[in-house]
């Protein structure tokens, strides 16, 4: 496990993202805007050049390619959401099909399928600095694909019912959102890591 020796000093860490939503999720989630916390993180939007793969291909590529640019301890996350009935995809290409066919096309995808179950996979990847071994972390949340219900305006969320509850990732508020989502899990196991109380 990584420990951050100097407890006077914060250790800022870059997220790899241009998604301001996403920051604030991370930033809360880590709770690393508390002043107790020995970490900061901070977010850089670099083009990344998309590879083609499964997403534990994709998130390593995504990693290699910021350390052609970039030292210091960095976090690159890659989410997939995975469509049961269609062996998986759109997995990693999510970000292109939300971008071609929004969210009415993606709930449109299976309209010819009983099986409407999906799963939401986050990976991050993190790395101290360039000559460190890469650290990843996976977070699956189950769900089914519904009618778009909630706030439009965060990718999939509002087409994302997860397991066991009655409301989508859209119609939640940030506190339970972040309780259960495939982000939170991953963050959790990178939280524990970090041993960020």
């Amino acid at each position: 496990m990584y420990n951050n020796t100097n407890n006077n000093k914060k250790t800022f860490i870059t997220f790899i993202t241009g998604n301001s939503n996403k920051l604030e999720e991370v930033r809360s989630i880590l709770k690393t805007n508390q002043y107790e916390t020995n970490y900061s993180i901070k977010s850089l939007d670099i083009d990344l050049s998309e590879v083609q793969g499964e997403p534990e291909y994709v998130i390593q590529e995504k990693c290699k390619s910021v350390r052609l640019q970039l030292n210091g301890p960095i976090i690159v996350e890659d989410t997939s959401l995975c469509f049961n009935a269609l062996g998986g995809l759109p997995g990693p290409y999510i970000k292109w099909f939300m971008k071609k066919i929004g969210l009415e096309g993606l709930t449109k995808l299976l309209l010819g399928y009983e099986d409407k179950t999906i799963e939401a996979k986050c990976i991050f990847a993190y790395q101290e600095n360039k000559d460190s071994k890469i650290h990843y972390f996976t977070g699956i949340t189950k769900g089914t694909l519904v009618e778009p219900r909630g706030n439009m305006n965060f990718g999939w969320d509002a087409v994302f019912l997860p397991e066991g509850y009655s409301e989508t990732y859209g119609e939640m508020d940030s506190e339970s959102k972040n309780s259960i989502s495939h982000r939170f899990k991953a963050l959790q196991l990178l939280k524990e890591f970090l041993n960020i109380e």
